[in-house]
């Protein structure tokens, strides 16, 4: 099994190094792109395709030599050594070939929103929404604020892979910390939910114009002169579902409309997944990142110094390098057991 399946990454992954260097390929822009994402994500099993390789011939010659000279301490040990790292490699093959969730490549909308603690949970999602702008930039993606106020963020990161990085940021993330305004020093639990969509494109979701109510309204809030002056305020409304996004941070009407509609598509593409994955799966909570929003995803004990995923019950010590961006540890925890999961769901399918 494995060796077929070595053979097959070989094979796979020499066709798409030949396309990347084909006039033909490269005159085409999309399909250039595509052969690109593809060679990427099957570089890393080509390099353990060839670890694996070099393994098997050590064993192979050590096996070797003690047929032609017998036993021999050095060489049993070696011929041990080469085994064993036979069966890690093959075990990393295996994980690095689990079949990747669809939507990994694309860029995302997040929604952060305050939830039980009063305007401590407020702050608090101002904070999330800090780090998680600061992670983005830490993968060298953009991001864009789209609906900042109010204890509410809405905003999109730019960037191939953004949703295989930020889909395990969804859920409720609950904060243990002393807020500025308690005078007497007492620990407050407040929480704020964090929604990843992935960003759906025209092709994704066809939305028909005649679903659509189309509201203008005028500012309020911050947002430079053109406040309560002008109906530039856009909410969408989607008859169908009743799903309503709103927005104002733009001094155009057309700017916050086109904004409305990026978030409206998003949902509506989460909306059809969940869908799909109820009908796949009685249990949504085995898929790491698509778990229900309202169990809380991790703590932040501030007392401590401490960060816990509860999903993967993985705990971090620093803190402050957390909320500064420095989510690489946790996410390749949880990369790690997605990963672990979909081989099991793959095996026992």
């Amino acid at each position: 099994m494995i060796e077929e399946l070595v053979s097959q990454i070989e094979t796979r992954f020499a066709e798409l190094g030949e396309q990347m260097t084909d006039a033909e390929v490269i005159s085409d822009r999309e399909r250039y792109a595509q052969v690109g994402r593809d060679y990427s994500q099957l570089e890393p099993a080509a390099k353990l395709a060839v670890r694996w390789r070099h393994a098997q011939d050590d064993a192979a010659g050590a096996e070797e030599l003690l047929a032609e000279l017998g036993e021999d301490a050095e060489l049993r040990e070696e011929l041990g050594q080469a085994r064993e790292r036979i069966e890690e490699i093959e075990e990393e093959i295996r994980l690095a070939m689990v079949e990747r969730d669809p939507n990994d490549d694309k860029s995302v909308i997040v929604e952060i929103q305050g939830g039980a603690g009063g305007d401590e949970a407020g702050l608090w999602a101002g904070d999330l929404y800090r780090m998680l702008v600061r992670y983005a930039e830490r993968c060298g993606w953009q991001s864009e604020a789209m609906d900042i106020g109010e204890g509410k963020y809405t905003f999109s990161i730019k960037g191939d892979g953004a949703y295989s990085v930020f889909k395990f940021e969804g859920g409720t993330h609950r904060v243990q910390r002393v807020p500025q305004t308690e005078s007497q020093g007492r620990i407050h639990t407040s929480t704020a939910t964090v929604a990843v969509l992935p960003e759906a494109e025209d092709v994704d979701i066809h939305i028909d114009p005649n679903d659509l109510q189309i509201d203008v309204y005028r500012s309020s809030g911050p947002g430079g002169q053109s406040v309560n002056t002008t109906d530039s305020a856009v909410r969408v409304t989607h008859k169908p579902t009743g799903i309503i996004v709103s927005m104002q941070d733009e001094k155009s009407q057309l700017q916050n409309r086109d904004k409305a509609l990026r978030v409206l598509r998003a949902r509506l593409y989460e909306r059809a997944l969940a869908e799909q994955q109820a009908e796949l799966a009685a249990d949504r909570r085995s898929q790491v990142g698509t778990g229900d929003r309202a169990e809380k995803i991790r703590t932040y004990n501030y007392g401590e110094r401490r960060v816990t995923d509860h999903r993967i019950k993985f705990t971090v010590h620093n803190l402050d390098q957390v909320l500064e961006g420095e989510l690489e540890e946790l996410t390749a925890a949880l990369q790690a057991d997605e990963k672990r999961r979909r081989l099991e769901a793959q095996a026992t399918a």
